[in-house]
């Protein structure tokens, strides 16, 4: 389990594009200021601290010297988001972290950045975050769902229909401008929003060629035009 301190400004960011770092395998902390995030990691021993450069109290340059400073504690990965100005990329350069990331951040490179450091294999298939409505079936038996995000190899749903690990869902859904597209997914990951609602992670395990071609064009030209 990969133990993860998002700090201050990037929280809202984490929430609203939540499927960037939702993995089984991750644990995610937040923190509203570069003390909160400081006190988790000494409580936590966390694998990576993400934090801004200006946050309230200790910034983020201040919070990963004090870290490195710290025997106990700089056997972290560190990652800085910051503005393009010089001065701020001035900071981040000296600071001691890892890596940075500038404004607005990039999911893409978000993704990237922290699997590198913590040594995760990325995920095969590029995935973008998109809200749909997907008519799902298990069992012969219809349910209603949206999506979190889609690749060609598979997509994260959202409903209020009890599934388990291993079940299999078939799914049919429009992409815009595009053809109704139906698959077979096996369900891979279960997550428990609320008291009703499930996240479950789904991998397409029957998926026609001319399915996937324009799942795959649809994904291209969102990357080109996001």
């Amino acid at each position: 389990m990969k133990k993860i301190i998002i700090a201050s400004a990037l929280k809202p960011f984490i929430e609203k594009e939540r499927s960037i770092l939702q993995r089984a395998d991750f644990r995610i902390f937040t923190a509203t200021s570069g003390e909160e995030a400081l006190k988790i990691h000494r409580g936590e021993k966390a694998d990576m601290i993400i934090a801004d450069l200006d946050m309230p109290g200790i910034g983020g340059d201040k919070l990963c010297s004090v870290i490195r400073g710290d025997e106990a504690l700089k056997k972290v990965s560190i990652i800085i988001v910051c503005t393009n100005r010089q001065s701020d990329l001035d900071r981040c350069s000296s600071s001691g972290a890892n890596s940075y990331i500038t404004k607005p951040i990039v999911p893409a490179q978000l993704v990237e950045t922290v699997s590198r450091l913590l040594n995760i294999p990325e995920r095969k298939s590029y995935r973008v975050l998109i809200k749909i409505e997907v008519k799902g079936k298990f069992m012969n038996v219809p349910f209603f769902c949206s999506s979190g995000d889609l690749s060609a190899s598979g997509m994260l749903l959202e409903t209020d229909k009890p599934l388990a690990k291993g079940d299999t869902v078939s799914c049919s859904f429009f992409l815009p401008n595009s053809e109704r597209i139906g698959a077979e997914g096996e369900i891979v990951r279960v997550v428990r929003k609320a008291v009703r609602t499930f996240q479950y992670g789904v991998r397409f395990v029957a998926l026609l060629p001319e399915y996937r071609s324009a799942i795959e064009t649809f994904i291209n030209n969102w990357k080109r035009n996001p």
